[in-house]
C-alpha cells in the first residue's frame, strides 16, 4: 500500500523552496501526526546537523516513519555536485552523499540524489558528466545496500539540470549500471514539464521506482494545479509501487494549510475517499 509523507526542510539557505514544513522538527512532526501522515521526508543542512537520537525520538513519539533524506543542501550550501570538473570536489560531493546514506540508512530510509547530480558544462561534456554520475551511483548504490535500502535518483526538469530530465532517461541510466540498488524518484512537478504522458512514463519504469514526490503542476500542494491524478495512481498501482507519496510542495498558502490539502488529496486519490480538495 502506498503511504503518505510530508517534507520538512531544515536548510535556511533553501527558504522559499518547495518544502511544506520548515525548521522546527518537533513541531513539524507533531503537525504531520495530527493530520494523519505516515512519514516525513527530511532535508538536513548537513549529514551531522540532526542528532539521530532526537530524530528517532520525534518519529517514535508521533508514530511516524522516515520516508527519505535529501542531499540537496550539498548543492545549495556548498555548491557540490557529481559532475564537477575538479576530481577532489567530485569526491567531496560523493562523500557528502555517502554521509547522508549513513545517517538515513539506520532508519530504513533512502537518501535522494536530486540537484546533486549536477550538469554538463563547457569544462565537462555530457558523456563525461554521465560517466561521473554513473561511477558515483555504482559506488553509492552499493554503499546503501548494507542498510537494506536503495539509493534514490531523481530526474529533474530542464530548467534545473541538463543531464537527466525524463523518467525514460533515468531508466536508461539505471539499466546501464551494474548495481541494481539505485531506484528512481518520479517527481510529478518535474514530470508535468518533461513528460508527454506521465502515467505511461511510470508504467515504463516498472520495478525501478523507489520514491514519489506528490505535488501539483505549479509546485503547489496536490489538488491546487491541473494534474489529473487518476491515471497516475492507476499506473502506480498497476506496477505494484508500494512505498511513499511524499509532498515536496510549496507551503502554500502556509505550511499547515499545505499539509492539510496534501493529506486530503492523498486520501482522495490513493484511498478513494470522496473529499473535495
Amino acid at each position: 500500500m502506498i503511504r503518505s509523507s510530508v517534507t520538512i526542510s531544515l536548510v535556511e539557505e533553501a527558504r522559499g523552496g518547495p518544502f511544506v514544513f520548515w525548521h522546527d522538527l518537533p513541531e513539524a512532526c507533531r503537525s504531520a501526526q495530527a493530520l494523519g501522515f505516515d512519514a516525513v521526508e527530511v532535508f538536513p543542512p548537513a549529514p551531522d546537523a540532526v542528532d539521530p537520537q532526537v530524530l528517532r525520538q520525534q518519529l517514535s513519539d508521533n508514530g511516524l516513519e522516515l520516508a527519505a533524506v535529501g542531499t540537496g543542501a550539498g548543492w545549495v550550501r556548498q555548491k557540490l555536485h557529481l559532475c564537477l570538473a575538479d576530481a577532489a570536489a567530485r569526491a567531496q560531493a560523493r562523500d557528502y552523499i555517502r554521509a547522508i546514506i549513513d545517517f538515513a540508512g539506520p532508519f530504513g530510509a533512502p537518501a535522494i540524489i536530486g540537484s546533486m547530480q549536477g550538469r554538463f558544462t563547457e569544462d565537462v561534456d555530457r558523456p563525461t558528466a554521465l560517466q561521473f554520475v554513473s561511477e558515483a551511483l555504482e559506488d553509492l548504490g552499493e554503499h546503501a545496500r548494507q542498510y537494506g535500502v536503495p539509493l534514490i535518483f531523481e530526474p529533474i526538469n530542464r530548467y534545473e539540470t541538463n543531464l537527466i530530465n525524463t523518467i525514460a532517461a533515468g531508466v536508461e541510466l539505471l539499466q546501464s549500471l551494474s548495481t541494481r540498488n539505485v531506484k528512481l524518484l518520479p517527481d510529478l512537478f518535474h514530470m508535468n514539464i518533461e513528460e508527454v504522458d506521465s502515467a505511461a512514463a511510470l508504467r515504463a519504469a516498472a520495478g525501478l521506482i523507489g520514491h514519489l514526490h506528490f505535488v501539483d503542476s505549479n509546485r503547489r500542494p496536490a489538488g491546487l494545479g491541473h494534474i489529473d491524478y487518476r491515471p497516475i495512481v492507476a499506473a502506480l498501482e498497476a506496477i505494484g509501487y508500494d512505498r511513499f507519496a511524499s509532498a515536496e510542495a510549496l507551503p502554500y498558502p502556509d505550511p499547515e494549510a499545505a499539509a492539510r490539502q496534501t493529506i486530503q488529496a492523498f486520501r482522495k486519490y490513493f484511498r478513494g475517499e470522496d473529499k473535495s480538495c
